[in-house]
């Protein structure tokens, strides 16, 4: 296996397009449930899921998750702390207020249609 060598806080990681989480825990040095529980705080974190539903990691998210580790383990910030550093508004709807914003949406849609209908009889 290729490996790139360090650069500054890039961590090695192989000559590959796609990584399974397996590796970018061991590329990292974090557990696997902690790179889910990333998936939820941060929305810019969100791998691929493979034909077989692995995640899959790209370069760029092993680098995100390498910075988010240094301003959380090292610089001690909180999850917060590290969302308003990227510029993320965590969105704290509950599920059921998701889904009603979801049919109003739709309901607002089929209203304009029908009007569209109408229009072109």
């Amino acid at each position: 296996m290729n490996v790139v060598p360090k650069e500054g806080n890039k961590p090695p990681v192989s000559e590959k397009l796609f990584y399974r989480i397996g590796e970018v825990s061991k590329i990292t040095g974090l557990e696997p449930y902690v790179l889910r529980y990333w998936e939820t705080e941060f929305p810019f974190l969100r791998p691929r899921k493979s034909s077989s539903g692995h995640r899959v990691y790209t370069k760029r998210e092993i680098e995100l998750i390498v910075n988010i580790k240094k301003l959380l383990y090292e610089e001690k910030y909180t999850i917060e702390g590290v969302r308003k550093k990227f510029g993320i508004i965590k969105n704290n709807i509950s599920e059921v207020g998701k889904e009603t914003q979801f049919k109003e949406r739709l309901n607002k849609i089929k209203s304009r249609l029908q009007r569209l209908i109408e229009l072109l009889k």
